[in-house]
């Protein structure tokens, strides 16, 4: 079927954190499971050890999706109710095992598996792609940068040095919250950059400002549509400039207002021309962009 893309080509399915809705986040384990259900691209989330290792964890805070404030011997490292991933060593880090952090989630797979560094992320992809034949892409954020760097513990060099010498097979994308430091990596490195925007972001001014080097805008889904649910024109702004769109995050149990379920969702997404869909359920994503195919 034609599609709305940038290439028109079919829009691609991130697994959001890995399949994030049925394994703890950012695990090599739910990475597997994406890729095995056929996902396109793998987003992992990149925060920095004391002694400047890339972890894949959504935040700096270790607390929410770790069984850190179980383990007795980093009780005293506790600063406010958190535990921050600067803070520990890379070797204290890869103690530690991942929890579901969604309430309603299966916890059936808590403290089962590892925190996984980013350089054994780049490792399974190097696998994974050789024992399917074809190359695996790695879209890794870089979480909050300045915020770390005003701690000495900016994570942009340990990232730029990371994506030196990358297997042939594995293919990186960079997505950041911050222009600053993701077009310090893009001019280090040359690797494609999308800049993530939230809801409240000035989307146009985005766009206009940074199109000349940017390869995608990764946009919260609020600013698909406007207050009266029709198209905003984000999709078509970023294609004019020269960007593919990406929409974050889609979710089987939280869906958003208005739909009936999240595959209708994700078809009325698919249907403004958006370029990839941030999934934490990649099979769900898969399957509407098969019910699209087929022309339902």
């Amino acid at each position: 079927m034609p599609w709305n893309t940038f290439d028109q080509t079919a829009p691609i399915v991130i697994a959001h954190r890995g399949a994030s809705g049925l394994r703890p986040e950012h695990t090599i384990e739910g990475y597997s499971l994406a890729l095995s259900q056929g996902a396109d691209v793998i987003e992992p989330d990149l925060v920095p050890s004391a002694d400047g290792v890339l972890f894949a964890r959504h935040e700096p805070n270790l607390a929410r999706s770790t069984d850190v404030f179980l383990r007795p011997e980093f009780a005293e490292r506790q600063r406010d109710g958190a535990w921050h991933s600067d803070e520990l060593l890379a070797v204290e880090l890869d103690t530690l095992r991942a929890l579901q952090p969604f309430p309603g989630r299966s916890d059936g797979h808590d403290r089962q598996f590892a925190l996984p560094r980013w350089s054994a992320i780049i490792d399974w992809a190097a696998r994974m792609a050789r024992s399917r034949g074809s190359a695996v892409t790695l879209y890794p954020e870089i979480k909050e940068p300045s915020a770390l760097a005003r701690r000495d513990s900016d994570p942009v060099p340990a990232f730029i040095e990371s994506v030196t010498h990358l297997p042939d097979n594995v293919i990186v994308w960079v997505q950041c919250f911050e222009a600053e430091p993701l077009r310090r990596v893009h001019d280090a490195t040359g690797l494609p950059c999308a800049l993530l925007l939230d809801s409240r972001a000035d989307w146009r001014m985005a766009i206009k400002a940074n199109s000349a080097w940017l390869a995608r805008a990764a946009v919260s889904k609020k600013l698909l549509t406007t207050g009266n649910g029709q198209a905003s024109g984000v999709v078509e702004a970023a294609h004019a400039a020269g960007l593919r769109v990406d929409a974050w995050t889609f979710r089987d149990d939280s869906v958003g207002e208005g739909y009936a379920n999240v595959e209708d969702e994700l078809v009325a997404a698919m249907r403004l021309g958006i370029d990839g869909l941030f999934c934490d359920f990649p099979a769900t994503g898969l399957a509407a962009r098969k019910r699209l195919e087929a022309g339902d």
